[in-house]
Parts: structure tokens; sequence; C-alpha cells
């Protein structure tokens, strides 16, 4: 890695870079099934084990020999950082949009709530057609989202079902 940041020890951005590169993916995959190492320019070949011990995808033993240690890949796993538990509606929302809605009535009034609040103002009034536009972008089955937002009380539908406005107070 020239020019670029340098790591010590197994980085994952260095892993893949390493595994990236036909020659170091052949040598590596000769290491780990204790395959010699053949068929390869030397000038190839020594590149490619220079980068795979660099990466620390293999190791040299006591002998001088080359080999996979087998803890490298639970080692970068080890240094991704733990997901942060989400609270409130984002515990139901990937990307901005609805993953799951929640199964318990007060928290799935929240997640809409949120929604509503979000997608329309106060005293708009819009057609179906548009309520579905504006609920389309928290998920594909916008039928479904503004049933529940009907349900809920958050959204109101004259009686001809032409057109639609957020309750005031939600």
């Amino acid at each position: 890695m020239t020019g670029g940041t340098r790591y010590s020890g197994p980085h994952w951005r260095r892993v893949v870079a390493t595994l990236a590169n036909s020659d170091a993916r052949s040598a590596y995959a000769h290491i780990v099934l204790g395959i010699e190492l053949a068929g390869m320019q030397n000038q190839h070949r020594s590149r490619a084990l220079a980068a795979l011990l660099e990466s620390g995808l293999v190791e040299r033993n006591a002998d001088g020999g080359l080999v996979a240690p087998e803890s490298i890949f639970r080692d970068l796993l080890a240094q991704q950082p733990r997901r942060q538990a989400q609270t409130g509606v984002a515990r139901f929302m990937r990307l901005g949009r609805i993953e799951r809605y929640p199964a318990n009535m007060a928290e799935r009034r929240e997640l809409l709530a949120w929604i509503i609040s979000e997608a329309i103002r106060p005293g708009e009034v819009l057609t179906e057609k548009q309520v579905n536009e504006r609920l389309l972008s928290y998920t594909d089955d916008v039928v479904l989202l503004r049933r529940y937002l009907v349900d809920f009380g958050l959204l109101e539908r004259t009686a001809s079902g032409s057109s639609y406005s957020r309750r005031q107070k939600l």
C-alpha cells in the first residue's frame, strides 16, 4: 500500500485488497490446502507472498514454512464495532423504510404517528394518489400503511374517499 493508511496486524481492508489479487488468492488457496505453490512466475509469487504476509493471511511457522492461521477471520470480525441497539421507531425501520410492523399496538401507533408527521403536514388535503406517493417512500405496500393510518385515526378520509388529511392532534 503506497501513499495510503498503514495498518498493523490484520485489517479487513488489507485482507480484502490482498484477496482481490488473483495471484495472492491462488497462493493463499495453495497454502490453506497445503499444496505446493507451483506454476507461478517467481516475481508474481514473491509479491503475492509478501502481500499475504503483510495482510496477516499467512504467517511463517517455526520451520520457516507458510501457514494460514485459523483465527484471522475471527480476529477481523472481533475488530468490528458492536451494532448499537436501536430505540424508538428506528427499531422497525431499515434505511428509512418500514422493515416490520410492531405487534404491540402502542408501538405500532407510535411508528404510524411518526410516519404521518413526516409525510403529511397538518391541514394539508391530499388525494388518494398523493397520499400513496408520499407513503411509497416508507413501504411498497402503501394500501396497508394507508389502512393502518386510517384505522388508528391518524389519517382522516372523507366519506366519499376522495381526499385525505392528517388529524390535527396525533
